[in-house]
């Protein structure tokens, strides 16, 4: 009976983590689609452009998007599975043979942990360079117009004997070193407007901020247009950063140290410290899900209801997606702590799930 139920435990696991690559890859594909045609209509304005490029900057961009949809992929993996098993009187056949729900979820839960393991600590670090490079690449392809999909717009602060400047960017780059769309909006002492620049590009040096591909407006004056513009700054790379650097584009192994640079410099890190609990949470969501799928897709063919079950586990998963989006909010507005605006969907999603297949299976 042991060599029986280890045979059938890495079966069903083995057919779990098909399904689940399965689900994977076709979202990829059909993501990497979107996103190109997407891209080829908002460049079919720009002279000369290379369609190669646009091709390159969409598949940098598609790790990210499939990176945050992996939880879904996993619960329609999950439910696929097990009505497909369900189906072919597999689950009758191994419910004969003495194993309990329990010992055939069992399997999957394993496979879903591991899969959230190696996602955090390998694929998210590859994600988050190639959106680095994506980002480049789309400020090469659009230029002074490049759209924010780099999580802008940004802005940022800064005081001097000079007076007040205001940096608005549109992308940022490099974790906020290398910035695209810039305007630059300038006061003197008294708080009266200076200047305005809007630059292509800015990249910050030690003490000054260079700007390239400038256009300088002044009160009473015609626009000049400079092809390098400096100015000083007193922000740091942490304060820039923190300020510029979205948290989705650090890498899962560097969070620690972005984490501790902020808490040095004086800086909130609320956005750092929630992405990487987020990241450490991911295996136990992946499981999670696995719960919520054989909750709703375990009943046999023969009783029917198979259209309600499924609808039933997208539903719960939808609603999980709004509890994890609705903590998130509420940690970056600082109402919530990072490490339970991360863990809450979790623990939700495994408890409901956990609940509903006892009930199931022990009344």
């Amino acid at each position: 009976m042991t060599v029986i139920g280890g045979k059938l435990a890495r079966y069903f696991g083995l057919r779990f983590l098909g399904t689940v690559l399965l689900v994977f890859v076709g979202i990829v594909v059909l993501v990497a689609l979107l996103d190109y045609i997407e891209l080829l209509r908002r460049s079919s304005d720009v002279p000369n452009v290379s369609a190669l490029l646009v091709a390159k900057t969409s598949l940098l961009r598609v790790p990210q998007v499939t990176e945050r949809i992996l939880p879904f992929c996993v619960l329609i993996g999950a439910m696929s599975c097990y009505l497909n098993l369900s189906r072919q009187m597999e689950l009758v056949v191994a419910r004969s043979a003495g194993m309990s729900a329990w010992q055939f979820i069992a399997p999957a839960l394993v496979v879903a942990f591991l899969l959230g393991v190696f996602a955090t600590a390998v694929y998210n670090p590859l994600s988050a360079i190639m959106q680095e490079r994506s980002k480049r690449y789309e400020a090469e392809l659009f230029g002074r117009d490049a759209n924010t999909s780099g999580g802008g717009p940004f802005w940022a602060s800064q005081r001097s004997a000079e007076g007040q400047t205001i940096i608005n960017a549109k992308s940022s780059r490099d974790q906020g070193v290398s910035l695209s769309g810039v305007s630059v909006f300038s006061y003197d002492t008294a708080g009266h407007f200076n200047r305005r620049i809007e630059a292509r590009t800015a990249v910050l040096e030690p003490g000054v901020w260079r700007l390239l591909d400038a256009r300088i407006y002044r009160l009473g004056t015609l626009p000049a247009d400079e092809a390098e513009v400096t100015f000083k700054t007193s922000l740091t790379p942490e304060q820039v950063r923190e300020s510029f650097a979205t948290p989705e584009t650090v890498p899962f192994w560097e969070l620690p140290l972005y984490i501790k640079i902020a808490e040095h410099a004086g800086l909130v890190a609320a956005g750092y410290r929630l992405q990487f609990q987020k990241l450490l949470a991911r295996p136990f969501l992946l499981a999670a899900m696995v719960l919520l799928a054989a909750a709703v897709s375990l009943r046999f063919f023969r009783f029917g209801g198979v259209q309600k079950m499924v609808l039933s586990g997208v539903a719960a998963g939808f609603l999980l997606y709004i509890l994890s989006k609705v903590t998130e909010d509420l940690s970056k507005a600082e109402l919530m702590h990072p490490v339970a605006a991360a863990w809450l969907p979790v623990f939700a999603g495994g408890l409901t799930g956990f609940i509903a297949l006892l009930y199931q299976e022990d009344g």
